[in-house]
């Protein structure tokens, strides 16, 4: 009676050693891997598909309902005030904050002999520049002209260069702070700065809140997608100040 009876518990028995095997390399490849899947997810694959949803409506040059609703709400805030706080907000969102820095980072990086981070930064921040003029010669989408601005542009607006450029650059520095311990003053700090420049740029008239939405997107999807060629190998890109234990 009891070899026929081990026979019979036999595969259940093996059924459930063969779950708990399962369960365990399930447990330890979420500990491994877990982290980059969710990067790859949250970082590449929604914005991408955000992006591939603003593009289709504007390539069938289709209105995206919020865009003129939002810009009139901006400009119905418009007083001298706020003239003064969001006309340099948007310069230093790229030609005279983000491009210089983006340089001065990078140069940085060389010369702390961290060059995979350098290299990294270089091809993020400026792939992202040549990104984003390709995409608007692309698009070729014309600036909003619902009042003159006091900061006009003559360029075309989809994506926006600033949200693009502000946006690469917060994605690189929190991803090569994340395991140091500026990794939440970095994070919040531009994040707020990435706001602010979207914010300026519809405010001041010159973007469609889709263009800077797609600034976003694109920008993000991009620098996660720079970082995981980057550092495929699973090695941090951490910086040495300020490294955790």
């Amino acid at each position: 009676m009891l070899p026929a009876r081990r026979a019979l518990e036999s595969p259940h028995g093996d059924g459930a050693q063969a779950l708990k095997l399962e369960a365990r390399f399930g447990a330890a490849f979420l500990r491994r891997y877990g982290l980059r899947l969710l990067l790859v997810f949250v970082g590449l694959l929604l914005p991408l598909w955000a992006f591939a949803e603003l593009a289709d409506e504007i390539h069938e040059q289709e209105a995206i309902p919020f865009d003129v609703p939002i810009l009139q709400f901006a400009h119905s805030l418009a007083r001298e005030g706020f003239d003064s706080f969001f006309v340099p907000i948007s310069q230093l969102g790229y030609l005279y904050g983000v491009v210089p820095f983006d340089i001065g980072f990078t140069l940085v990086l060389v010369y702390l002999r961290r060059f995979r981070e350098a290299t990294y930064a270089a091809v993020a921040l400026g792939g992202s520049a040549l990104l984003n003029l390709a995409a608007k010669q692309g698009f070729a989408r014309d600036r909003p002209s619902l009042w003159e601005s006091i900061a006009p542009e003559h360029n075309y607006s989809f994506p926006s260069g600033h949200a693009m450029g502000s946006a690469t650059l917060a994605c690189v520095l929190t991803l090569l702070a994340w395991r140091t311990c500026w990794r939440w003053p970095v994070a919040v700090a531009m994040a707020a700065f990435v706001t602010l420049v979207g914010l300026s740029r519809v405010y001041l008239g010159v973007h469609y809140p889709s263009d800077i939405l797609a600034g976003w997107s694109v920008a993000t999807a991009w620098a996660v997608a720079v970082y995981l060629i980057a550092f495929r190998g699973g090695v941090g890109p951490w910086l040495e100040v300020g490294r955790r234990p």
